[in-house]
């Protein structure tokens, strides 16, 4: 389920048609708020805390989140999961406990890996579009990849200018939610939280 779950954040949004470029001059207040925003989190060296995905059709997978910048982060399911997401910079890996599998996947085609590097950029990044509302700014940037344009939304608080939640959403109109909260900043984190084991067995990925 874990793994079904990440290959939608990797690549649900891979075959939405027509994902433009953002079609308008970003205004004075949001250029300096997105600015500010890359400047903050690239400012903070580790996280971790707990997370909460939720489906369409209300399906909940919660459980632990660490990162470490730049480039690694660890998702840890609850249990009765035995599954875990690890990135060390070489790729996003979902690890099997269980059955001691691992399948990979490489770092460009995860579009949260641009929230993983300590030089955070959105200004320079493809932006597609920008929401504001009292409360929150909403950030949605896009990739090229082989199997089309990607495109994730990533939501922050103005006044705290931290990550709150992302969502992706299908060509059908289905929404993945990915929350974060409960979170402490620049913890020491052991390095082997962010450990692949050689001894698993590698998997072929799908779309592969």
């Amino acid at each position: 389920m874990i793994r079904r779950l990440f290959i939608s954040l990797i690549f649900v949004l891979g075959i939405l048609p027509g994902a433009l470029a953002l079609e308008r001059t970003l205004t004075a207040e949001e250029e300096t708020l997105i600015k500010a925003i890359g400047v903050h989190n690239s400012a903070i060296s580790s996280m971790a805390g707990r997370f909460l995905q939720i489906d369409t059709a209300g399906g909940r997978v919660e459980g632990t989140f660490f990162l470490q910048r730049p480039d690694k982060i660890r998702f840890r399911y609850a249990p009765p999961s035995r599954e875990e997401i690890v990135s060390a910079g070489r790729g996003f890996y979902i690890l099997d406990r269980a059955e001691r599998t691992k399948y990979v996947y490489p770092q460009d085609k995860v579009p949260l890996r641009q929230f993983l590097t300590d030089q955070i950029d959105f200004l320079n990044a493809n932006l597609s579009d920008v929401v504001m509302t009292d409360t929150f700014i909403s950030i949605t940037l896009f990739d090229e990849s082989p199997i089309g344009t990607v495109e994730v939304a990533l939501v922050f608080e103005r006044e705290s200018l931290d990550l709150w939640q992302w969502t992706l959403i299908e060509p059908s109109g289905a929404e993945l939610t990915f929350s974060i909260y409960d979170v402490e900043k620049d913890i020491e984190i052991p390095r082997s939280f962010f450990y692949i084991d050689s001894s698993y067995q590698s998997l072929s990925s799908p779309n592969q």
